[in-house]
Parts: C-alpha cells; sequence; structure tokens
C-alpha cells in the first residue's frame, strides 16, 4: 500500500538491503578514494543528509556524487557505494570499488511503498516502469500507469519475471534486500540494483529525508529538499505544539498476522513519532528499532491501559505484495 507520511510529516516504511550487481564491502567509514570532496557552490540542488544515517553523499568535481549506503541500524556491515555521474560523461578517478551509474536516470522499477510514495511525493510517477504488485496500490496516477500500460507488474519477491524486466528495460532497480529475496535471478539482467534503506531509520525525519536520495538519481535534487524542507518544518512545529502536554496518552500500534501481533521496538521511528506528537507508546520500552512479534496474549496484557489503538500497518515497511 502506498502510505505517504503520517500526519503530513513521514513517509511509510521499508526493509532490505542485499545487492547484486553492486558493489560493497565491510563498512569502514570513508572510501580509501584520494578524490578530495569538493564545496558545492548551487547548495539548492547539494543533497547532504542531516537526519538520515542509511546514505553518505560526496561531492566531486564535475557533478559526480560519490554514494555510500549503509545499515542505519548497523545490524548489517556491508556498504553498498555508488558514482553518480552526468550522462554522457565519464569522469575520471572513480574509485574502482564504486558502481557507475549515469544520472539523470530515465526508467526505475520500484519494489516497496516507501519507494514509490517518494516518487509519488516529487510527482516523477513518469520515472516508474515497474512495480510489484498492485494489490495494495491506491494511487489514481500509479493505477492509471498500469491500466494504460506505462507501468507493468514484475512478479512477486522470491518469483520475479526477468523477461519482463529486461523488455521494460530501467536504469535502475530499487531494492529492499532484506525481504525475501529473489534478486539474485535478477543479477542476470546486469541491471544496477540500488538498496533503499529508508526503513531502517529509527526517526521520522531520517525516514523521510530519503526523497533526497531519489531526488539524486531522478536529477530533482533542488525539488527533493526543498519538499524535504517543508515536511521538517511541519513536523518541527507540530513536535513543538505537543512539547508541553501534561497528560501523555498511551498508544498501541500494529497489526495482526497469523496469530501474531507485528509491530515496531521502542527505539523505532514509529515510536518517536508518537513520543514527537505527545503520547506512549505502549513499547516504548523495548530496545529494538526493529519489528517484534508478539503473541495476542502479551499484546493484551501490554495494550490494556493504552488510551489509542492505532491499527495500522505504517509499522513497517510494505512491499507492494505484502498482505
Amino acid at each position: 500500500m502506498i502510505r505517504l507520511p503520517l500526519m503530513g510529516l513521514v513517509f511509510a516504511c521499508a526493509v532490505s538491503m542485499t545487492s547484486c550487481g553492486t558493489k560493497s564491502r565491510q563498512a569502514s567509514g570513508n572510501s580509501d578514494t584520494a578524490a578530495v570532496a569538493v564545496s558545492v557552490a548551487d547548495t539548492a540542488t547539494a543533497v547532504i543528509p542531516v537526519y538520515a544515517k542509511g546514505y553518505a553523499v560526496k561531492h566531486l568535481p564535475g557533478n559526480v556524487r560519490l554514494v555510500d549506503i549503509h545499515d542505519p541500524q548497523k545490524e548489517e556491515g556491508n556498504t553498498f557505494r555508488y558514482a553518480l555521474v552526468p550522462r554522457g560523461t565519464k569522469p575520471a578517478g572513480i574509485p574502482a570499488d564504486y558502481t557507475v551509474i549515469e544520472t539523470p536516470v530515465k526508467h526505475v522499477i520500484c519494489m516497496t511503498s516507501l519507494q514509490l510514495s517518494n516518487f509519488i511525493r516529487l510527482d516523477a510517477c513518469d520515472y516508474v516502469v515497474g512495480i510489484t504488485s498492485t494489490r495494495h496500490l491506491f494511487n489514481k496516477e500509479m493505477n492509471g500507469r498500469l491500466k494504460a500500460g506505462k507501468t507493468s507488474k514484475i512478479g512477486i519477491e522470491g518469483n520475479f519475471d526477468n523477461e519482463v524486466i529486461m523488455s521494460i528495460n530501467p536504469d535502475v532497480i530499487f531494492i529492499s534486500p532484506f525481504k525475501r529475496g529473489g534478486y539474485d535471478a535478477m543479477c542476470e539482467t546486469g541491471i544496477p540494483l540500488v538498496p533503499h534503506l529508508g526503513y531502517k531509520e529509527m526517526t521520522p525525519l531520517g525516514q523521510a529525508e530519503w526523497i533526497k536520495f531519489i531526488g539524486m538519481f531522478i536529477g530533482r535534487e533542488a525539488e527533493a529538499n526543498a519538499r524535504f524542507a517543508g515536511i521538517e518544518k511541519r513536523y518541527n512545529e507540530l513536535k513543538e505544539l505537543a512539547a508541553g502536554v501534561k497528560k501523555r496518552p498511551v498508544v498501541f500500534s500494529g497489526e495482526m498476522r497469523g496469530g501474531n501481533w507485528y509491530a515496531v521496538g521502542g527505539k523505532s521511528f514509529l515510536a518517536e513519532l508518537f513520543r514527537d506528537a505527545g503520547a506512549d507508546y505502549f513499547l516504548k520500552g523495548d530496545p529494538r528499532s526493529g519489528g517484534v512479534t508478539l503473541d495476542f496474549e502479551t499484546v493484551y496484557s501490554r495494550a490494556e491501559s493504552a488510551t489509542i489503538g492505532a491499527l495500522s500497518t505504517v509499522t513497517t515497511e510494505h512491499s507492494l505484495t505484502m498482505p
């Protein structure tokens, strides 16, 4: 399902991170490149993540960006490296451990709702030529593109249709490699697979800031920066309004699937979202930042005193195929 920012502030969440057709090495901070970062004259197009911990950008001469992608929660040690270069150019000095991608890209495939929500927020649905499913897709423009044959369904995780993928020939496939998988077969297409790890961010603004990440790939950096600035401003305004609340309601959230209750831990972006909104999350004392599986009895005992029940799938990022 396409989940746009809760309370107009945050985007729907996401998952995964394994990439083939990309180059990765154990996270070790900065790359061992001899290239020197340069100051970017046009600050409107400079992508400098402030809240997001899952990607870092180094700006080089010639409008080259070295992008390092890593797990914001530090559960995985790999860093995935990409060099975004202007289309039609071959800049010298690109480190050997970076996968080169010409930008702006023209066509992409999205695997999850968070990825797609970034394109929707940027009014850039025309870039999306492939998605996994329509089961949780309610955006009118995207449904119209599917009906008109401008966007194709490529199968589900674990059973992707490489023939369809190659026929639509995207420049990039944004993936969530910690999910069900099936990406090994997709490597055979030779199309760069780029992890989008916004779902693993532990703050609402960190998750929302991945719109800048997408902006770099499609040449919409200035617009992405402006969109995020608006989200940041509004979020902080509402946070300030709620700061003085004297009675904080207890909120429980999640969803029941297969007899178990799925939620996220007390160090997650959702727990912080509730806290900033003037509420207490029912798992606020849980030390985990990712998903938490609870049996019904445990949920009932913890949520019995809750003031509000937010029965929402906003707790985890959905692939477009998840129930």
